[in-house]
């Protein structure tokens, strides 16, 4: 039976709902489980005593929620009323709605809104955060959206970098700006938006250079690019998106705050979910910094990235959903 017109279409956006969903239980499994391991144990009666409430702390710091998240979570626990005994299930659900109210102010998709077109996104993070892949399925994301794309190679100090990104513009049909090893990124910035604006693009995903060993030249070397941005488009660029991975658990915090300082970010993207039990650090980055977390990553395929649902997502953290 063909599935043409509208409620073919609505099966496929329910199997595509559904296929998400299942990624999420898998990517957050390890997550979930390690949780619901350091909360095991864990049961009362009505209240639970300060010293359940302090295990129960514990158990959420270890699992990466960090103290602030974990404190907040501690709280709620502890103005909680249990109609029955405190079990493992009833204690969850509590931490579950906690979180979700955590995540639900900084669930934020990366919408395109500029005008005049492009749109310019800056895309920063340190190498081997996924950043490149990363930048090819958030470039997905806006073609499964109906909005034209291109690329710009500004990550001019590593071939691999700009090999990958042509690679990956290739597979998805999407022109990109690059220029040579070594050369100037401001001026492959320059050149991709003349090119995007003369074109129409809807989109200009920018990839920048990953080093955080010399802080100061990374700044400048930004700095130069927004310059260069400023005169093409005063409102360039219009994001600035920090790719972070997930299996650093603690140390993507510190990203955070060192990309904050010299990069301005203004939004997450969160890799490697799947391949972690450290999913918790994406509540502790929500709670400690409240930045929009734009899109998660739970997997290599092309079409892994996606905006999440807060109140699914917190349930699938606490393994009850």
């Amino acid at each position: 039976m063909s599935s043409d017109g509208p409620q073919g279409a609505m099966r496929t956006s329910e199997q595509a709902g559904s296929d998400w969903s299942d990624r999420l239980f898998g990517g957050f499994r390890k997550t979930s489980e390690r949780l619901a391991g350091n909360l095991s144990g864990i049961v009362g009666s009505s209240r639970l005593t300060d010293a359940q409430l302090d295990d129960l702390e514990d158990a959420l710091i270890m699992s990466d929620l960090g103290p602030r998240a974990a404190a907040r979570i501690r709280n709620r626990l502890a103005n909680e009323r249990f109609e029955r005994d405190a079990s493992e299930r009833a204690i969850m659900e509590v931490v579950a709605r906690e979180i979700a109210e955590i995540l639900r102010p900084v669930a934020k998709p990366l919408d395109v809104v500029a005008f005049p077109r492009p749109q310019v996104i800056l895309v920063i993070g340190v190498n081997g955060s996924g950043k490149t892949t990363t930048i090819a399925k958030l470039a997905h994301l806006f073609q499964e959206q109906d909005y034209s794309v291109m690329l710009a190679a500004g990550d001019t100090f590593r071939a691999a970098a700009i090999g990958q990104l042509g690679v990956w513009a290739d597979r998805l049909s999407i022109p990109i700006v690059k220029g040579p090893e070594g050369g100037d990124p401001a001026s492959v910035v320059f050149d991709a938006v003349k090119a995007a604006t003369e074109s129409g693009i809807d989109a200009l995903i920018v990839d920048t250079a990953g080093r955080l060993q010399n802080k100061r030249e990374l700044m400048d070397e930004l700095a130069k690019i927004r310059r260069v941005l400023g005169r093409l488009n005063p409102e360039a660029p219009h994001d600035v998106v920090l790719v972070l991975d997930a299996t650093n658990g603690q140390n993507a915090l510190s990203q955070i705050e060192i990309f904050k300082e010299v990069a301005g970010v203004s939004g997450l993207i969160m890799t490697k979910l799947d391949g972690t039990a450290r999913g918790g650090v994406l509540v502790a980055a929500a709670e400690q910094y409240g930045l929009p977390i734009h899109a998660i990553g739970v997997g290599e395929k092309i079409d892994d990235l996606r905006p999440f649902n807060p109140d699914l997502l917190a349930r699938v953290i606490a393994g009850i959903a």
